[in-house]
């Protein structure tokens, strides 16, 4: 029987703004962000780009997850096209962009810090008034799950 997951969201602050989550979980990734709801367009653009049995393996893995609104903020037409099977090379590059090889916990960040993401480019990391991955903030981070941690972002970080 799977044990209940519990998110205690605490209303202290990360660094500036962020606020921190902490689970206690044997969900993986992909279960973890289907409970929490807010993920839906992440979760079927990693369906399409075949992703979601890695992001469920063991990994450990860091995510900087999407919420289906920062997925709405892009100019129109821009998900519909990029779920196309003709454009899952460029979804795959996109969804790869936003994960980390290892648990990246947000005590282990510092401003100005990069990390090598699965995509094989780099993200930066900010720390001065808020959490930032590129250009997208950090709202709520250190999610755990089974087999590595979601940090929730406000946006879509796209590779060069």
């Amino acid at each position: 029987m799977r044990r209940r997951t519990y998110l205690a969201l605490t209303a202290a602050t990360l660094l500036g703004g962020a606020t921190t989550a902490f689970a206690e979980s044997d969900m993986d990734i992909v279960d973890t962000a289907t409970e929490a709801g807010d993920f839906s367009t992440l979760l079927a653009a990693a369906e399409a780009a075949g992703l979601v049995e890695t992001l469920k393996g063991d990994g450990p893995f860091t995510v900087f997850a999407p919420t289906d609104e920062a997925f709405a903020a892009l100019p129109d037409g821009t998900v519909d096209t990029l779920l196309l099977p003709e454009n899952r090379d460029q979804l795959t590059s996109i969804l790869t962009y936003h994960v980390v090889p290892g648990k990246v916990m947000s005590g282990d960040l510092s401003d100005g810090m990069t990390a090598e993401t699965v995509q094989g480019t780099e993200v930066t990391i900010g720390t001065e008034g808020g959490v930032t991955v590129n250009d997208a903030n950090v709202v709520t981070a250190d999610i755990e799950a089974s087999n590595g941690v979601i940090h929730v972002i406000d946006g879509v970080i796209m590779p060069e």
